[in-house]
């Protein structure tokens, strides 16, 4: 390391150009910035010992000293060549710097800066920050070095630091009263000035509830209704803090009590937020008004109801506060209060006679709005389950009696619905005890708001998978038919056997189409295509096999699948209408999704028809799997002649037989037969 030192000692520039880094780029970066620190040294050395004739010349730019390479050091490494990462300084200047500190052994602070690449520039101590001898003097409490410091011809107490600070106002921040006393009888005129964000020495006083300060900036004039830039006064400040001796002072100095900040908030609502009745009653005794209203129309009794505060709630009320007041968005105390669970907050509110069926702009009640609350992932993480579902099922049994089910009607939408879609199951269970409509649809307006244009209870419980509000749903009389989109339909998509069997039994469309989608056979086929098991329950509970063996091109070759333009529609300008072919059960199988199950699905579908034909694209699936082939065979006529008679006995029981054949006094062999399960052993 010492060969290596050598050459450069006597460098006329601290600076490592690109051929030094060539050289030393196997140096560690601590061995760098330590060799920077050696350059630095001798450079401040020789210029000191210079002439000032040499020092001239030595700031002519001279011709570099030629720098030994890697072999004359007797270090065995190659110098790597010339590459981009490694670009000649003149070319990377406008490359931003890094800059570190760090601690010399003897405790020196330094600076270095280094180039993009790591390459080590300069390295200097850092510059020590001066101390305003008066912010000193304040900081520590030393009134009488600071009368000394004030006495100074040079001393301007009026000089802001680089926060914007004059003395006063550090003074009234690290409680200073004396200190304050000795700048305002040198400079009274500057006791409301203010800093960049518009605090006063007084603001600053209350924020740091420094009580001495306070009294006696107001003893001296200090204005109590300069704010700050978000329009805070130290009254208001004060109410944040709960700091009543403040407010106290505050007052009796003539502070203005209605001022509003910039979002409308007086100190009153600030009070109320706190839930402190003792500051409360000194604003109201001050003048302040009950039911100011913020920016958002929030008067302070909303501000009590939402933060669950039911003393300050009590003494708004006590004081002429409306209870049935509104915010912009038409939400009252009650409905804020049932929103955020507050029970007490609600059985006080009900007590007190507020209306129960004033709705939000919404047109929400606060029924729905507690029907929504409950046992959700969200309420699972902040509340508690058991806890939480609780509050909100006693909220709700609070307002059942309250609410008018005429004014639910009106809504468009029955808290069912809602319960419903939170899977809220006990307060679904508790709506349903009390008589609320399972068959209730929301309004127009409100069941376009969703893309399947749902409009029951049910199709909420059946689209979250939530089988036990399903039930609860259909054994209180929920008609499963009410929907555009058949709530079957979703069952089957979900693949839920369970739901499919608990809609059918209560009499669920098993031959349900899609409007939207026109298919010539029943489109709970279509949904159960690859659950066969689904399939055949259809069957047996009379779906619609025949249908899916009626196609219009029959043994003729069939065009492949495709939109087609309207007949009836011409075309307008740059505008095409598209019409949906009406999609065959033929078309539908022969799709990339369900052609491996072409065969099964077939099979399956020939046990509940009788002669049928096969058509072309049919049987050319049944030809492209061997194994198929017993299937092609079952389909020729004549079919058997227990088969028809199976056909014809189902034809007589009639729709949902499958429960129906259960109760009919028949053999068990009979039974089998008719459920096409004659092959199975007798037990």
């Amino acid at each position: 390391m010492a060969a290596a030192r050598g050459p450069v000692l006597g460098a006329t520039s601290p600076t490592l150009n690109y051929d030094d880094f060539c050289m030393y780029n196997y140096m560690s970066d601590d061995e760098l910035m330590q060799l920077a620190i050696e350059r630095s040294l001798a450079e401040t050395h020789d210029s000191s010992t210079m002439s000032p004739a040499e020092n001239m010349k030595s700031s002519i730019p001279q011709r570099r000293a030629e720098v030994p390479r890697p072999s004359q050091c007797q270090i065995p490494q190659p110098a790597p060549p010339p590459c981009p990462a490694n670009p000649p300084r003149e070319k990377n200047e406008h490359l931003p710097l890094t800059v570190s500190h760090f601690i010399t052994g003897n405790g020196k602070r330094m600076v270095a800066y280094r180039r993009y690449d790591g390459t080590l520039i300069e390295v200097k101590p850092e510059a020590e920050e001066e101390v305003d001898p008066v912010v000193k003097a304040i900081k520590d409490g030393a009134v009488g070095t600071l009368r000394g410091l004030i006495k100074k011809v040079d001393c301007n107490l009026l000089m802001p630091n680089e926060l914007g600070w004059i003395p006063l106002h550090e003074a009234a921040h690290y409680g200073q009263d004396q200190c304050i006393t000795a700048l305002l009888r040198a400079q009274p005129g500057m006791i409301n000035k203010r800093t960049p964000n518009d605090q006063t020495a007084l603001l600053l006083a209350v924020l740091k509830e420094n009580k001495e300060c306070v009294a006696c900036l107001l003893e001296k004039g200090a204005d109590p209704d300069i704010a700050n830039k978000d329009k805070e006064t130290p009254l208001y400040k004060a109410c944040e803090k709960e700091n009543p001796a403040i407010v106290a002072m505050l007052l009796n100095h003539g502070a203005t009590v209605n001022k509003i900040c910039i979002q409308g908030w007086t100190a009153l609502h600030e009070a109320v937020c706190r839930n402190n009745v003792e500051i409360c009653d000194m604003l109201v005794k001050a003048g302040a008004k009950i039911s100011i209203p913020n920016i958002y129309g929030i008067t302070p009794i909303f501000v009590a109801a939402q933060s669950g505060n039911i003393d300050a709630l009590r003494f708004l009320l006590k004081n002429g506060a409306d209870i049935n007041s509104q915010a912009a968005d038409g939400a009252t105390a009650l409905y804020e209060a049932c929103k955020n669970g507050h029970v007490g907050i609600v059985e006080f509110l009900l007590s007190q006679k507020a209306d129960a069926n004033k709705p939000g702009k919404s047109g929400l009640l606060p029924i729905h709005i507690a029907a929504q609350r409950g046992n959700d992932r969200t309420d699972l993480f902040t509340f508690g389950s058991a806890h939480h579902t609780d509050r909100a099922l006693q909220i709700v049994a609070m307002l059942i009696p309250a609410t008018s089910k005429a004014r639910v009607r009106r809504s468009g939408i029955s808290p069912l619905h809602l319960a419903a879609e939170r899977n809220r199951d006990e307060i679904l269970e508790l709506l349903i005890e009390s008589g609320f409509d399972v068959n209730a649809m929301l309004s127009e307006d409100r069941s376009t708001m969703y893309e399947d244009r749902r409009s029951t209870a049910l199709y909420f419980s059946v689209i979250n998978n939530n089988i036990d509000a399903t039930q609860m749903l259909l054994q209180a009389g929920a008609d499963p038919n009410l929907d555009t989109f058949n709530p079957l339909l979703v069952a089957l998509r979900q693949g839920c056997m369970r739901t499919v069997k608990l809609l059918v039994e209560h009499g669920a469309n098993v031959n349900a189409y899609i409007p939207t989608h026109p298919t010539t056979f029943p489109a709970t086929v279509m949904f159960c295509m690859k659950y066969l098991t689904m399939l055949k329950y259809l069957m047996d509970n009379g779906c619609d096999a025949l249908s899916c063996f009626i196609c219009e091109y029959g043994t003729d070759p069939h065009p492949p699948l495709k939109t087609r333009r309207s007949e009836r529609t011409p075309f307008r300008d740059d505008q095409t209408t598209l019409q949906i072919t009406c999609v065959q059960f033929c078309d539908m199988v022969s799709t990339d999704t369900y052609s491996a199950w072409a065969g099964p699905i077939i099979d399956v579908l020939l046990d509940y028809v009788g002669d049928v034909k096969l058509c072309s694209r049919l049987i050319e699936h049944l030809d492209s799997y061997s194994g198929w082939a017993n299937i092609k065979e079952k389909a020729m006529p004549p079919r058997p002649l227990m088969q028809l008679c199976r056909l014809k006995i189902w034809q007589l029981i009639g729709i949902h037989r499958l429960n129906k054949i259960k109760k009919l006094p028949l053999p068990g062999r009979l039974i089998k037969f008719l459920n096409h399960e004659e092959r199975t052993r007798d037990l």
